[in-house]
């Protein structure tokens, strides 16, 4: 049976198809989808784990219990989860145990683009490289059976384009026979990784990677389609595609399994080329494999080294144009041939330009609008209200990984800096690795500021639980935790809670912790503007005539206010209008309003005759 899925929806199944049972993640795009798509499967068990390091930790487990389990996570998130990954690479497991990193090329929603197939390299694991939707389902069943077969982790490389493109799917109706686990495995010497065993692992690790290498020969994960003798092209994942569309004619050495590689394979082939090329996204990884194996790559026309990196670019991801011109630039192709260029567009179809915002009635806008007021240092972090540092607030001044605004924060204030900063942080993320930065704060008598912006959701990624919502991935009611309490238990004295919509009590707290030589939380409360509560509650407020054109209401960065066509008489400036079709009814605008020239909601429901 054939279905359309998407690249992350294929590895959900192939988790499912191979018996996997336990799955654990962190919500980070390009990967979120996946753990989604997997827990709405029968007889699995899925979570959302408070960071990577921890949804590895809980595979790991399972997979000591004998019980197939993956972990999945976008490529910044196997930073964190490092020290875990490579545990499951000295250890192995009872059972398949696969992470599924979700590389971002062109960082579509990524503070960088690293490349993960370095990071299977340095932990000497297998890595597949999926380049469409059936290879994502079918490369993820084949990840569970090369981790059992070689007693290691196994990781499998997403990249953004096959997360999010569909295809159709070749699926199996039943899934195969889930492990039952004995009882659970006292081997000391394999599992406890203090120095003496440890070291002793290291010699398997070594032949286990040699006896890969004959694996990588064998496998049909790698396959060589020959066509013309001409032009050979080593490549693997999405630029495979591309390889396709752009050199049809070409023979290709379609990679699977990007680490190890099948020498004796790849020296077979460029034996039978004329010129022989890697095409591969970001780093040379597998180029700088290939140069080792002694095989001699294309020298292109008026470019200094062989082919590669030196003809394809190491930055940002492929598409047929780009890939098309780099060849013509090398000789591959011939000068005369012409780049498709995208047709102009008509004055009627031009798409207006859309800046990154806060969304209309986001409960994130009043904090950023206060601290520009403010005018304090501010360290950001990943989040929606990172945005805060855009026109017209710019009250965010740094942003770096999940969790680093408090410690960043604190780093300033140790080293002398005699402004007071603010750390500004999510409800997930402060759950993620915010809490450990915060100890530090309390430990080492930090005086920093820190906001945690409570918007019972994880946001930026689509509104996936998280331990401050109640409930679990699979829609379990749970605990929630309390997270004035939780900030108090670590050794915070100045504690408060506040509306986040209130633009007069937040300002009020934070000149107030401004004169307090101590550390000090305050927590925003109010659930996401997109939130279906939120939702139901939408009420468009109004600009009456009072309004003359103060822009004080444009400094709070709301989409839904904008100027309009009429000026004001005495002063020429043009006055405000809000779109009824983006408008919440948040407030904020009436707040900040010097005139009271914008009604509130119970303003307009009176004057609409509904109060």
């Amino acid at each position: 049976m054939k279905r359309i899925l998407s690249g992350n929806e294929a590895v959900a199944r192939g988790a499912w198809e191979a018996g996997c049972n336990v799955g654990s993640g962190y919500p980070g795009t390009p990967s979120t989808e996946i753990l989604e798509t997997y827990a709405k499967y029968p007889h699995v068990y899925a979570e959302w784990a408070p960071n990577e390091k921890v949804a590895v930790d809980v595979a790991t487990g399972a997979a000591y219990a004998g019980r197939r389990a993956f972990a999945t996570m976008k490529h910044v998130g196997l930073n964190v989860a490092m020290d875990s990954f490579y545990v499951g690479a000295n250890t192995g497991a009872e059972a398949g145990l696969v992470v599924v990193s979700a590389d971002d090329p062109s960082m579509h929603s990524s503070q960088n683009e690293q490349d993960n197939r370095r990071l299977a390299m340095f932990a000497r694991v297998p890595c597949l490289d999926p380049a469409d939707s059936q290879e994502a389902k079918d490369y993820t069943i084949a990840a569970f059976e090369i981790s059992e077969q070689f007693d290691t982790i196994a990781m499998l490389r997403m990249t953004t384009r096959v997360c999010h493109t569909s295809g159709l799917v070749e699926v199996a109706e039943e899934r195969q026979s889930l492990n039952e686990p004995g009882k659970y495995v006292r081997n000391i010497p394999k599992y406890c990784m203090a120095p003496a065993f440890a070291r002793a692992r290291h010699p398997i690790i070594e032949q286990r990677v040699s006896l890969m290498k004959t694996f990588a020969e064998e496998t049909i994960l790698n396959r060589v389609e020959l066509r013309s003798s001409d032009l050979g092209i080593i490549t693997g994942g999405v630029a495979y595609q591309y390889a396709r569309e752009v050199f049809p004619d070409a023979s290709i050495f379609k990679l699977g399994l990007v680490y190890p590689l099948p020498e004796k394979k790849i020296k077979a082939f460029a034996a039978q080329m004329k010129k022989v090329i890697i095409m591969e996204e970001l780093d040379p990884v597998i180029e700088e494999q290939v140069r080792l194996m002694g095989v001699e790559l294309f020298r292109g026309e008026e470019i200094e080294h062989n082919g590669g990196k030196a003809i394809f670019p190491i930055c940002y991801e492929f598409n047929q144009s780009l890939v098309r011109q780099s060849a013509i630039e090398a000789g591959l192709l011939p000068k005369d041939e012409q780049v498709a260029q995208p047709e102009p567009l008509n004055d009627v179809q031009l798409i207006p330009q859309r800046h990154s915002v806060l969304c209309p009635g986001c409960p994130h806008r009043t904090t950023a609008y206060v601290l520009s007021k403010l005018k304090v240092p501010v360290n950001g972090d990943i989040g929606c209200y990172a945005l805060g540092m855009a026109d017209p607030m710019n009250s965010v001044h740094t942003v770096g990984c999940m969790g680093a605004s408090i410690a960043t924060a604190h780093g300033a204030m140790v080293a002398g800096d005699t402004e007071r900063h603010v750390a500004i942080i999510g409800d997930s993320t402060f759950f993620h690795t915010g809490i450990p930065a915060l100890i530090d704060v309390v430990y080492n008598q930090s005086n920093v500021i820190t906001i945690i912006m409570d918007n019972r959701t994880t946001g930026m990624t689509g509104h996936q639980e998280n331990p401050g919502t109640g409930f679990t991935l699979q829609g379990k009611e749970t605990y929630r935790i309390d997270l004035e309490q939780l900030v108090r238990e670590l050794g915070i004295k100045h504690v408060k809670t506040v509306p986040a919509l209130k633009v007069k009590e937040i300002e009020k707290i934070l000149k107030e912790y401004l004169e307090i030589d101590e550390p000090s939380v305050l927590i925003t409360e109010e659930p996401c503007a997109l939130l279906p509560e939120r939702k139901k509650a939408y009420l468009p407020l109004q600009v009456t005539d009072k309004c003359n054109g103060c822009t004080a209401c444009f400094r709070i960065g709301c989409p839904a206010i904008t100027q309009s066509g009429q000026m004001d008489p005495k002063y020429n400036r043009p006055l405000a209008e809000i779109d009824p079709q983006q408008c919440t009814g948040c407030e904020i605008c009436a707040q900040v309003c010097p005139r009271d020239a914008i009604l509130f909601r119970d303003q307009v429901l009176s004057q609409s005759g509904k109060a």
